[in-house]
């Protein structure tokens, strides 16, 4: 009886039902949505670097050395010493050690100077390589690695000239054009900043300085030889990344690092960085967390409107039920089961449309943000929100219900001026 009663009573007013549904859709697709992209970016972010023990630069804020050594973003106040390096990573505990060397752009994107240590062990998302969709580690002074949305954004295939741009601001206007880099690889997507990255040797960054000691070329042209990968003197690093050969010495050379006499350098440990600089910024999370709450309670709000404001129309629709046996009970739970219709429909739409805006917001979100959001089954936390969802709806039936409940026979039968 009640399904009858109900879907006679809902298409006599399917225009506010229609609303009252897409109401509760939209309220689930943002929940749900909200909810994704903050699991999405949390673990985007805490999965960039994994299965490295310490991060390795000069003296400064933690925070600074893991934005600019993961995340290419801001720069270094100082450089390490070369023959740092080398002794650290002569440390017998030290399994192995990637040199990164910051300073330029490529038309916006960072440039990273580095040797085949990176592409042979740097790994995210718990055990994940760095892996070639095409072409190989560089070799040459002059050869380039590009990541995925790199080499999409602008279209550029394996052997490929490109023109870096001196400096890191992305309106760079001094380019360093007599020392041209041919793309020898294009690195497979990540869903990090490793996908908006161009990589050098360290001697083509050394390389490419050539003649600009004052911070201008200098104009004076270079003895080709110099430019040979043997000839070509590395002093500089900006950071490094090392992973230890027994996880229970990663304090101990911390300290070590920390007090390192021949030069002020400092060490961190990325996953400890990675929760502080989260929890530094989770107020955003918090943001989002609070904003998909009141979208929700919009939408049960909706419902409770729509039904409670039909409650005087419908007054003659009670009573005639009333008159035909049915009792208080049976309207009660009628305009209830209404409602709990209106918000299961809600439901299944706003599912729908979760994956259909996932279909088409995946690839923007991971082009500009590196967010990686997979199309995936609903997780059993995603299952217990809709779960809350339907509950929170079906009980906002309840006062326009408890209304219809209380309105007497008398009351619906009779004609009020």
């Amino acid at each position: 009886m009640f399904n009858f009663l109900t879907f006679k009573s809902l298409k006599n007013r399917k225009f506010t039902s229609l609303l009252c549904v897409l109401s509760i859709a939209l309220s689930v697709t943002l929940f749900l949505g909200i909810e994704r992209i903050r699991n999405g970016a949390r673990d985007g972010f805490t999965n960039t670097i994994s299965k490295t023990d310490l991060i390795i630069g000069a003296k400064g804020g933690p925070l600074q050395l893991l934005l600019y050594t993961v995340f290419h973003i801001g720069g270094a106040v100082n450089n390490i010493k070369v023959s740092t390096y080398n002794e650290i990573k002569s440390n017998p505990q030290i399994e192995w050690a990637i040199p990164i060397s910051l300073g330029d752009t490529y038309r916006g994107f960072r440039v990273v100077g580095t040797d085949e240590n990176f592409f042979n062990h740097y790994q995210f998302r718990g055990d994940k390589k760095v892996e070639f969709q095409t072409g190989n580690i560089p070799s040459d002074t002059f050869e380039v690695v590009i990541g995925s949305q790199v080499a999409r954004k602008f279209g550029h295939l394996v052997g490929d000239p490109i023109v870096i741009s001196h400096g890191i601001s992305s309106g760079a206007i001094m380019t360093h054009d007599q020392t041209p880099f041919k793309i020898i690889g294009i690195l497979k997507p990540t869903q990090t900043p490793i996908d908006n990255a161009v990589y050098i040797t360290l001697q083509g960054m050394e390389a490419i300085h050539f003649g600009w000691e004052t911070g201008t070329p200098s104009g004076e042209t270079i003895n080709p030889e110099r430019f040979k990968k043997e000839n070509i003197e590395i002093t500089q690093l900006t950071s490094f990344m090392v992973k230890l050969k027994s996880r229970i010495a990663v304090l101990r050379m911390r300290r070590s690092i920390d007090q390192y006499e021949a030069e002020p350098i400092m060490a961190i440990i990325p996953a400890l960085s990675l929760q502080e600089m989260w929890e530094t910024i989770g107020y955003v999370e918090q943001i989002l967390l609070l904003v998909s709450v009141f979208v929700l309670i919009g939408g049960a709000m909706s419902i409770l409107i729509a039904l409670y404001t039909s409650i005087n129309e419908r007054r003659r629709e009670m009573a005639i039920l009333r008159s035909l046996g049915a009792s208080s009970q049976n309207v009660f739970f009628l305009l209830l089961y209404e409602s709990g219709l209106l918000v299961f429909s809600g439901c299944i739409l706003g599912v729908v449309n979760l994956y259909g805006a996932l279909y088409f917001i995946r690839p923007w979100l991971e082009t500009n943000f590196s967010i990686y959001l997979p199309i995936e089954m609903l997780s059993k936390t995603e299952l217990y929100y809709l779960g809350a969802i339907f509950i929170l709806g079906t009980m906002a039936g309840l006062i326009p219900a408890i209304k219809a409940y209380l309105n007497s026979l008398q009351d619906g039968l009779s004609i009020k001026i």
